[in-house]
């Protein structure tokens, strides 16, 4: 590949996922020194070819999937950011951006992020079994969808949500490290 050419991550081809829950990709931005963050936000880790790449994985993504802290850091969103990439997803066949998903034991978010107010793309959050349920209703009265996800193996059950209740095939897994980290550990990358 030529110094000044990029990979094309619009036509990636994965393998069928399994019948009881999505298949799961990930993408992750980290420094060269393993760093997620710097000064509390991972923006500015990144190229603007890396970014771009971000967006592209997106477009083979029935759901992207955030935990919580990247949500209350620097927001979250299932944006496209181009109208090229737009195009590739309603050309075949999928919404112009895939499904925002965040998952949150306490349901302890700012209500006021473009995760909640953004009107271009659907959202759902997943939160623990110990949400208060006053934060439940909150996150329900902004119009996005709240699912309560049961004590005992929640991530199995917050993927069955996502293949039977939003037809999902594939989600695009981007971080924070500590959901990551749980999807891994549990097998289901």
């Amino acid at each position: 590949m030529p110094d000044d050419a990029k990979p094309d991550y619009t036509a990636l081809d994965f393998p069928d996922p399994p019948a009881d829950r999505p298949y799961i990709y990930v993408n992750m931005v980290m420094s060269t020194d393993g760093k997620v963050v710097i000064e509390g936000t991972e923006q500015g880790l990144g190229s603007p070819i890396d970014q771009r790449l971000m967006r592209e994985l997106r477009v083979s993504a029935d759901v992207v999937l955030n935990g919580a802290s990247t949500l209350r850091t620097s927001g979250t969103s299932s944006r496209l950011g181009d109208p090229e990439l737009v195009a590739i997803r309603t050309a075949r066949g999928k919404s112009e951006a895939p499904i925002a998903a965040v998952m949150s034991r306490a349901a302890n978010l700012p209500l006021d992020a473009l995760f909640f107010t953004g009107t271009d793309f659907q959202a759902v959050v997943y939160v623990g079994a110990e949400a208060p349920q006053d934060r439940i209703d909150a996150i329900r009265a902004t119009g996005r969808d709240a699912v309560q996800l049961p004590a005992k193996d929640p991530i199995p059950a917050m993927l069955r949500h996502m293949r039977t209740e939003l037809d999902a095939s594939y989600v695009l897994l981007e971080g924070g490290p500590t959901i990551n980290g749980q999807l891994l550990d549990a097998g289901f990358v």
